[in-house]
């Protein structure tokens, strides 16, 4: 799988997320990103140590940011192929079991269309009412 399109990298960070990886990494050197579909982190890109998480055979490499590789289920991917996603860094708790938790800051995915379009956050469900 190609972690371009047209030219355009898949994944990208802002430099708040490439600060807030460069923190983490001072604690934990080996990291990966596992963009969330969904459930109890909402769709948080969330950050484990390499070692502490098992990548799938179906799960699918969209990139690096910051030397970090970034890694969505087929079955994401497949819904999300023609947008470009933009990890940023909002106030907040990360996820329950995402390195960013913790440090009142927390990762956010954004999002564009390839080829144009502004960017938008990735609707998280941890934000919608019962």
């Amino acid at each position: 799988m190609e972690t371009t399109v047209n030219g355009e990298p898949r994944v990208l960070a802002t430099d708040a997320a490439l600060a807030l990886i460069a923190e983490i990494t001072r604690d934990h050197p080996d990291i990966l990103f596992h963009q969330s579909g969904g459930c109890c982190d909402g769709s948080s890109p969330m950050c484990y140590p390499a070692n502490e998480f098992m990548v799938g055979d179906s799960d699918v490499k969209l990139g690096e940011i910051g030397g970090v590789p970034v890694y969505i289920s087929a079955s994401q991917f497949e819904a999300w192929k023609h947008t470009q996603l933009i990890i940023d860094v909002v106030p907040g708790r990360g996820g329950m079991f995402s390195l960013d938790n913790g440090r009142e800051k927390r990762f956010l995915t954004r999002s564009r269309l390839f080829g144009g379009g502004e960017a938008c956050a990735v609707p998280d469900v941890r934000a919608r009412p019962l």
